[in-house]
Protein backbone atom coordinates (compact mmCIF):
# COMPACT_ATOMS: atom_id res chain seq x y z
CA UNK A 1 0.00 0.00 0.00
CA UNK A 2 1.73 3.18 -1.15
CA UNK A 3 1.04 6.53 0.47
CA UNK A 4 -1.65 7.51 -2.05
CA UNK A 5 -3.43 4.19 -1.54
CA UNK A 6 -3.12 4.62 2.21
CA UNK A 7 -4.72 8.08 2.11
CA UNK A 8 -7.55 6.80 -0.10
CA UNK A 9 -8.17 3.77 2.14
CA UNK A 10 -8.26 6.04 5.20
CA UNK A 11 -10.79 8.29 3.46
CA UNK A 12 -12.96 5.21 3.01
CA UNK A 13 -12.78 4.75 6.78
CA UNK A 14 -13.91 8.41 7.12
CA UNK A 15 -10.45 9.36 8.37
CA UNK A 16 -9.05 12.54 6.87
CA UNK A 17 -5.27 12.87 7.17
CA UNK A 18 -3.75 16.36 7.22
CA UNK A 19 -0.14 17.17 6.32
CA UNK A 20 1.04 17.17 9.94
CA UNK A 21 -0.43 13.73 10.58
CA UNK A 22 1.11 12.32 7.41
CA UNK A 23 4.45 13.84 8.37
CA UNK A 24 4.28 12.27 11.84
CA UNK A 25 3.43 8.87 10.37
CA UNK A 26 6.42 9.20 8.04
CA UNK A 27 8.67 10.00 11.02
CA UNK A 28 7.24 6.90 12.72
CA UNK A 29 7.94 4.73 9.66
CA UNK A 30 11.49 5.96 9.22
CA UNK A 31 12.39 5.67 12.90
CA UNK A 32 10.88 2.17 13.04
CA UNK A 33 13.09 1.15 10.11
CA UNK A 34 16.15 2.80 11.64
CA UNK A 35 15.64 1.28 15.10
CA UNK A 36 14.74 -2.13 13.70
CA UNK A 37 18.12 -2.29 11.95
CA UNK A 38 19.78 -2.90 15.34
CA UNK A 39 16.89 -3.97 17.61
CA UNK A 40 14.23 -6.43 16.47
CA UNK A 41 10.82 -4.78 16.75
CA UNK A 42 9.00 -6.15 13.71
CA UNK A 43 9.49 -8.34 10.65
CA UNK A 44 7.46 -5.85 8.62
CA UNK A 45 9.94 -3.23 7.45
CA UNK A 46 9.19 -2.28 3.83
CA UNK A 47 7.45 1.08 3.30
CA UNK A 48 4.32 -0.27 1.65
CA UNK A 49 3.95 -3.10 4.17
CA UNK A 50 4.27 -0.69 7.10
CA UNK A 51 1.50 1.50 5.71
CA UNK A 52 -0.76 -1.51 5.12
CA UNK A 53 -0.04 -3.99 7.91
CA UNK A 54 0.86 -1.56 10.68
CA UNK A 55 -0.75 1.83 10.03
CA UNK A 56 -3.91 1.00 8.08
CA UNK A 57 -4.53 -2.22 10.01
CA UNK A 58 -4.34 -0.28 13.30
CA UNK A 59 -6.81 2.31 12.06
CA UNK A 60 -9.46 -0.27 11.14
CA UNK A 61 -10.60 -0.09 14.77
CA UNK A 62 -12.79 2.81 13.60
CA UNK A 63 -15.02 0.20 11.97
CA UNK A 64 -16.07 -0.64 15.54
CA UNK A 65 -16.10 2.69 17.38
CA UNK A 66 -16.10 6.44 16.78
CA UNK A 67 -12.83 7.47 18.41
CA UNK A 68 -13.82 11.13 18.21
CA UNK A 69 -16.19 10.34 21.10
CA UNK A 70 -13.56 8.52 23.16
CA UNK A 71 -11.32 10.18 25.76
CA UNK A 72 -9.01 7.49 27.20
CA UNK A 73 -7.53 4.46 25.43
CA UNK A 74 -5.16 1.75 26.64
CA UNK A 75 -3.22 -0.50 24.25
CA UNK A 76 -2.10 -3.73 25.95
CA UNK A 77 0.99 -5.49 24.58
CA UNK A 78 1.55 -2.60 22.21
CA UNK A 79 4.91 -3.82 20.90
CA UNK A 80 6.21 -1.16 18.52
CA UNK A 81 3.02 0.86 19.02
CA UNK A 82 0.30 -0.94 17.10
CA UNK A 83 -2.44 0.08 17.26
CA UNK A 84 -2.08 2.60 20.11
CA UNK A 85 0.67 4.89 18.81
CA UNK A 86 -0.94 5.09 15.37
CA UNK A 87 -4.28 5.98 16.96
CA UNK A 88 -2.63 8.70 19.06
CA UNK A 89 -1.01 10.27 15.99
CA UNK A 90 -4.21 10.21 13.92
CA UNK A 91 -6.56 11.10 16.81
CA UNK A 92 -4.42 13.50 18.87
CA UNK A 93 -7.24 14.33 21.33
CA UNK A 94 -7.00 10.81 22.77
CA UNK A 95 -5.36 10.30 26.14
CA UNK A 96 -3.43 7.13 25.27
CA UNK A 97 -1.52 4.66 27.44
CA UNK A 98 0.78 2.09 25.80
CA UNK A 99 1.92 -0.87 27.88
CA UNK A 100 4.45 -3.58 27.06
CA UNK A 101 6.71 -5.75 29.20
CA UNK A 102 9.55 -5.54 26.65
CA UNK A 103 11.89 -2.72 27.67
CA UNK A 104 13.43 -2.40 24.19
CA UNK A 105 10.03 -1.72 22.70
CA UNK A 106 8.95 0.81 25.33
CA UNK A 107 12.31 2.58 24.93
CA UNK A 108 11.65 2.85 21.20
CA UNK A 109 8.19 4.27 21.88
CA UNK A 110 9.53 6.80 24.41
CA UNK A 111 12.09 8.00 21.88
CA UNK A 112 9.42 8.25 19.19
CA UNK A 113 7.16 10.21 21.52
CA UNK A 114 9.92 12.79 21.94
CA UNK A 115 10.72 12.89 18.23
CA UNK A 116 7.13 13.70 17.31
CA UNK A 117 6.35 15.76 20.42
CA UNK A 118 3.20 13.99 21.59
CA UNK A 119 1.28 15.04 24.69
CA UNK A 120 -1.16 12.99 26.78
CA UNK A 121 0.71 9.80 25.92
CA UNK A 122 1.90 7.47 28.69
CA UNK A 123 4.29 4.60 28.01
CA UNK A 124 4.48 1.83 30.60
CA UNK A 125 7.09 -0.95 30.85
CA UNK A 126 5.28 -3.48 33.03
CA UNK A 127 3.42 -6.76 32.89
CA UNK A 128 -0.20 -6.04 32.06
CA UNK A 129 -1.64 -8.20 34.87
CA UNK A 130 0.36 -6.17 37.41
CA UNK A 131 -0.66 -2.86 35.86
CA UNK A 132 -4.31 -3.94 35.74
CA UNK A 133 -4.69 -4.23 39.52
CA UNK A 134 -3.85 -0.53 39.86
CA UNK A 135 -6.18 0.58 37.06
CA UNK A 136 -9.45 -1.31 37.48
CA UNK A 137 -12.53 0.16 35.72
CA UNK A 138 -10.49 3.09 34.36
CA UNK A 139 -10.39 3.33 30.54
CA UNK A 140 -13.05 4.15 27.96
CA UNK A 141 -11.46 1.72 25.52
CA UNK A 142 -8.89 -1.04 25.99
CA UNK A 143 -7.52 -2.58 22.82
CA UNK A 144 -4.88 -5.09 21.81
CA UNK A 145 -3.70 -6.38 18.46
CA UNK A 146 -2.58 -9.97 17.84
CA UNK A 147 -1.11 -10.41 21.33
CA UNK A 148 -2.59 -13.58 22.88
CA UNK A 149 -5.47 -16.02 22.87
CA UNK A 150 -8.76 -14.18 23.43
CA UNK A 151 -9.52 -15.98 26.70
CA UNK A 152 -6.19 -14.88 28.17
CA UNK A 153 -6.40 -11.42 26.64
CA UNK A 154 -9.90 -10.83 28.00
CA UNK A 155 -8.84 -11.50 31.58
CA UNK A 156 -5.88 -9.14 31.21
CA UNK A 157 -7.80 -6.34 29.50
CA UNK A 158 -11.49 -6.29 30.44
CA UNK A 159 -10.87 -5.49 34.14
CA UNK A 160 -9.34 -2.14 33.10
CA UNK A 161 -12.35 -1.07 31.03
CA UNK A 162 -14.67 1.35 32.82
CA UNK A 163 -18.34 0.45 33.20
CA UNK A 164 -19.99 1.43 29.94
CA UNK A 165 -16.67 1.22 28.09
CA UNK A 166 -15.41 -1.31 25.58
CA UNK A 167 -12.69 -3.89 25.13
CA UNK A 168 -11.87 -4.03 21.41
CA UNK A 169 -9.33 -6.70 20.42
CA UNK A 170 -8.07 -6.83 16.84
CA UNK A 171 -7.63 -10.43 15.71
CA UNK A 172 -7.25 -12.65 12.66
CA UNK A 173 -9.19 -15.93 12.91
CA UNK A 174 -11.28 -15.91 16.04
CA UNK A 175 -14.23 -18.35 16.05
CA UNK A 176 -12.73 -21.00 18.35
CA UNK A 177 -11.25 -18.33 20.60
CA UNK A 178 -14.67 -16.74 21.10
CA UNK A 179 -16.07 -20.07 22.33
CA UNK A 180 -13.16 -20.50 24.74
CA UNK A 181 -13.48 -16.92 26.03
CA UNK A 182 -17.24 -16.97 26.55
CA UNK A 183 -17.05 -17.94 30.23
CA UNK A 184 -14.45 -15.36 31.29
CA UNK A 185 -16.27 -12.60 29.39
CA UNK A 186 -19.35 -13.37 31.48
CA UNK A 187 -17.42 -13.68 34.76
CA UNK A 188 -15.87 -10.25 34.16
CA UNK A 189 -19.29 -8.68 33.50
CA UNK A 190 -18.73 -8.26 29.79
CA UNK A 191 -20.85 -8.97 26.75
CA UNK A 192 -19.69 -9.59 23.19
CA UNK A 193 -21.85 -7.12 21.30
CA UNK A 194 -20.26 -7.05 17.86
CA UNK A 195 -17.92 -8.96 15.55
CA UNK A 196 -16.73 -7.20 12.42
CA UNK A 197 -15.11 -9.39 9.77
CA UNK A 198 -13.31 -8.04 6.71
CA UNK A 199 -10.27 -8.58 4.51
CA UNK A 200 -7.24 -6.34 4.53
CA UNK A 201 -6.84 -4.51 1.19
CA UNK A 202 -4.17 -5.55 -1.30
CA UNK A 203 -3.32 -8.92 0.31
CA UNK A 204 -6.88 -10.00 1.24
CA UNK A 205 -5.93 -11.47 4.64
CA UNK A 206 -8.73 -12.07 7.15
CA UNK A 207 -9.34 -9.66 10.03
CA UNK A 208 -11.84 -9.64 12.90
CA UNK A 209 -12.62 -6.81 15.30
CA UNK A 210 -14.55 -7.71 18.45
CA UNK A 211 -16.46 -5.32 20.66
CA UNK A 212 -16.94 -6.47 24.25
CA UNK A 213 -19.04 -4.13 26.39
CA UNK A 214 -18.34 -3.73 30.13
CA UNK A 215 -21.74 -3.97 31.84
CA UNK A 216 -20.80 -3.85 35.53
CA UNK A 217 -17.78 -3.16 37.71
CA UNK A 218 -14.92 -5.66 37.77
CA UNK A 219 -15.30 -8.56 40.25
CA UNK A 220 -12.70 -8.81 43.01
CA UNK A 221 -9.69 -11.01 42.39
CA UNK A 222 -9.36 -10.39 38.65
CA UNK A 223 -7.15 -10.52 36.78
CA UNK A 224 -5.55 -13.52 38.47
CA UNK A 225 -1.83 -14.22 38.28
CA UNK A 226 -0.64 -15.11 34.80
CA UNK A 227 -0.08 -18.78 35.61
CA UNK A 228 -3.73 -19.23 36.56
CA UNK A 229 -4.89 -17.22 33.56
CA UNK A 230 -2.90 -19.44 31.21
CA UNK A 231 -4.30 -22.63 32.78
CA UNK A 232 -7.82 -21.28 32.42
CA UNK A 233 -9.13 -22.89 35.61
Amino acid sequence: MNIEEFIKACNELNISLDDKTLSNLNIYKEYLQEYNAHTNLTTITEDEEIYLKHFYDSLTIVKAIDLNKVSSLLDVGTGAGFPGMVLKIVFPHLNVTLIDSNNKKTTFLSNLKEKIGLNNLTIINERSEDYAHKHIDEYDVVTSRAVANLRVLTELCLPMVKVGGKFIPLKATVEEEIKEADKIISVLNGKLSKKITFNLPKEDSLRNILVIDKLKSNPKGYPRNYGKIKKGN
